[in-house]
């Protein structure tokens, strides 16, 4: 291909016009309210035949996730695999950009702690409580969402649900 000779007024507006598009790529990246988790797919791993996981994978994609869904018979596997102990489970485990989200976690906890960035396996909301997000049965029960350590298994409060 030919290229064509640049005069100096050519020069300025290629020049300014590569600076506006890293400026504008840069802005998108670091602007509040864009995706945080932009590149990042939610990998979730569910038992073949709960509907309430799918429910909460719905309730991913409403908040502008992506999620693939894996349909296994050995979830239990998954779960020691990922360091989801007894008292952490729920019905399903997710893989998010290094974290375990475990169970009927909201997706604003998600982006809090992919915004964060916190220092924890992932997070849990341990059983499958009334109105957390895919388990909407017309009663909500009082839960927490759960962090924990890989040294220390020990839950700690990272959110909490009353009603």
């Amino acid at each position: 291909m030919k290229s064509l000779p640049m005069n100096r007024k050519t020069k300025k507006v290629t020049a300014l016009s590569l600076l506006g598009g890293g400026a504008l790529a840069l802005y998108l990246a670091f602007t509040p309210g864009t995706s945080t988790q932009a590149g990042s797919v939610v990998e979730m791993y569910q038992d073949p035949n709960c509907g309430c996981c799918t429910d909460w994978a719905d309730h991913l994609r409403e908040a502008g996730f992506e999620v693939n869904q894996h349909k296994t018979r050995d979830m239990r596997s998954i779960k020691i695999e990922h360091g989801v102990t007894p008292e952490l489970a729920s019905c399903h485990t997710a893989l998010i950009d290094g974290y375990v989200i475990e169970g009927h976690v909201p997706a604003a906890d998600i982006k809090r702690l992919l915004e964060e960035r916190s220092d924890v396996v992932g997070l849990t909301v341990p059983g499958m409580p009334h109105g957390s997000p895919g388990m909407e049965t017309g009663r909500y029960d009082d839960y927490a969402v759960l962090t924990w350590q890989h040294e220390d298994r020990t839950p700690a409060i990272f959110s909490e649900y009353t009603h």
